[in-house]
């Protein structure tokens, strides 16, 4: 019998009876692991916690290592455990522990570290842009799984707020019979999402992230960091870039399930003095 082919091993289980989820990727499982505890911390008021999100918050718009005061943060010391790992368990799958054969090329070494570079940024972009994200709110969790990019957008471009509505009628599917169409969205949301997509390089795509997290921020939608980090990832490769672009489109574009009764919860208890609005922000006034 011929070897199943890997990316077919991808698609199934090891003893080919159904599809298995694809393994996440470092940064994503890296964001999941530091938000997992900040985001519990900070929500609690727990001293450490609060002082790590105020320290991401200003590392927001600065490279991963290249800024010293980023040294010793927690998303970037849970990538570097994560690799170790990783290296641990591909030694022990060549000869019982001896050292991979890529570490003596050189063309390997480099794509490496272009490797490491790239998951650097991925996490570093989407957990500083969490910290943004949450500030100020202690209620509710701005790190939400399965609120993709594009679904957090489109609800945001109608206009409405937190995760959940009230009054509205369901159908039988759970689905909301009423929803606004896309053609309906706020066109200065959508020509900022549209801007998003356009971003000729990884420091103008984290700027206008930014700019959309502070809109996401003062209606309360969240947004999965894991997931963005993983996106991230896969868009510094020009290669899977526009497959990225794709996935965004299409969350935007589809119809999510209705996410059931009225939020409840207060505010925060502090001021947020970042909280802006889209009609605050002028896309023709911002070029970068």
């Amino acid at each position: 019998m011929a070897p199943t082919p890997p990316a077919f091993r991808d698609r199934v289980g090891a003893d080919g009876s159904g599809p298995t989820a694809p393994s996440p990727s470092l940064p994503h499982e890296a964001v999941s692991r530091t938000l997992g505890r900040l985001q519990t911390g900070y929500r609690q008021d727990v001293p450490w916690a609060v002082a790590a999100v105020a320290r991401l918050r200003r590392e927001a718009g600065r490279d991963a290592h290249a800024s010293p005061t980023a040294w010793g943060l927690d998303h970037l010391e849970t990538l570097s455990e994560l690799r170790e790992e990783r290296r641990m368990s591909e030694r022990e799958g060549h000869d019982g522990g001896s050292v991979a054969p890529a570490y003596f090329s050189s063309a390997a070494r480099v794509g490496q570290e272009e490797r490491e570079r790239r998951e650097d940024t991925a996490v570093h972009i989407a957990v500083t842009l969490w910290a943004l994200h949450q500030q100020s709110l202690r209620d509710e969790p701005m790190h939400l799984a399965g609120w993709s990019l594009g679904r957090a957008v489109r609800r945001l471009a109608h206009g409405r707020t937190g995760v959940r509505d009230s009054g509205a009628a369901v159908d039988s599917a759970g689905a909301d019979p009423v929803a606004k169409q896309v053609e309906d969205a706020s066109e200065t949301v959508r020509r900022r999402f549209v801007r998003i997509g356009t971003a000729s390089d990884t420091d103008v795509l984290a700027t206008r992230l930014r700019e959309m997290v502070l809109l996401l921020r003062s209606a309360r939608i969240p947004l999965d960091y894991a997931l963005l980090a993983d996106r991230l990832l896969r868009w510094q490769d020009e290669n899977r870039r526009d497959d990225v672009r794709r996935t965004w489109g299409r969350d935007f574009h589809r119809r999510h399930e209705h996410p059931g009764p009225a939020r409840t919860g207060g505010g925060s208890d502090e001021a947020d003095t970042d909280a802006v609005s889209a009609e605050d922000l002028d896309v023709a006034d911002l070029d970068s």
